[in-house]
């Protein structure tokens, strides 16, 4: 991408600092691919080495803290397949709760990684696209962004990586995507870590979770919503009067 004579030396700039950090992101998602890595990050790979990860946590335990948390966090900051198993696989060398501290911390800033990674590469351009009709969901997403931003994480039937764009494009505050991502992703984390003490006896990604806890997590979705619900109920009735 070259920019024309008459572009300003900021604009110039901007445009190849976008380009770097799309080629960049490519780059780290293409090379995930050719070099195989998604074979390590499947159930039976950890299963296979889970005698191996026990023995390098305990002799190696801030050593194995700090290469959980940066693959977590680089996991969820390219979009990467894997994030399921390595929950299981966390929650089963350090357990429950130290798993999911690490699990929510990580998880939040590779989030936090691509949300503003998103807004620098293409927010402006979406924005200009979608017009006024754009403008007004941006604004009303972003009146009540920490109740629907809850909603989203809490209720299971949305991707991960689609949850971590789709605010970029909206005028959300950075603090408010990185405290309703903390809190909202806390219930499923700890689930999904807790699963992992059990490691051995799952043979199966699928159907983990059971009816009643999805069912938890969409009442806390919608109680995170409740509050919105009642503004715009007393809204409503202000202006009828």
């Amino acid at each position: 991408m070259s920019a024309s004579p008459d572009s300003p030396p900021s604009a110039a700039g901007g445009n190849r600092g976008r380009l770097a950090l799309l080629v960049a992101f490519v780059a780290v998602i293409v090379a995930f691919f050719a070099l195989g890595a998604q074979d390590y990050l499947t159930l039976d790979a950890v299963k296979a080495n889970r005698d191996a990860l026990l023995v390098f946590a305990h002799e190696h335990f801030v050593a194995a803290l700090a290469i959980a948390f940066v693959v977590y966090a680089g996991a969820v900051a390219f979009s990467l397949p894997g994030a399921l198993v390595l929950s299981l696989a966390v929650g089963f060398v350090f357990g429950r709760w130290l798993g999911t501290l690490l699990v929510v911390i990580a998880a939040t800033v590779g989030a936090t990684l691509v949300f503003l990674a998103a807004r620098y590469l293409f927010a402006d351009a979406a924005r200009r696209r979608m017009g006024p009709l754009g403008a007004r969901i941006s604004a009303g997403f972003a009146e009540n962004a920490f109740n629907y931003l809850l909603f989203l994480r809490l209720v299971p039937l949305f991707p991960f990586f689609l949850v971590n764009l789709a605010p970029a494009f909206t005028s959300i505050r950075l603090r408010t995507y990185v405290l309703g991502t903390l809190i909202g992703i806390i219930p499923g984390t700890f689930v999904y870590v807790n699963l992992g003490q059990t490691l051995g006896s799952i043979y199966s990604l699928s159907g983990l979770v059971s009816t009643e806890t999805i069912t938890a997590f969409a009442l806390l979705g919608a109680f995170a919503l409740l509050p919105v619900l009642i503004k715009r109920f007393k809204s409503s009735r202000l202006n009828k009067a």
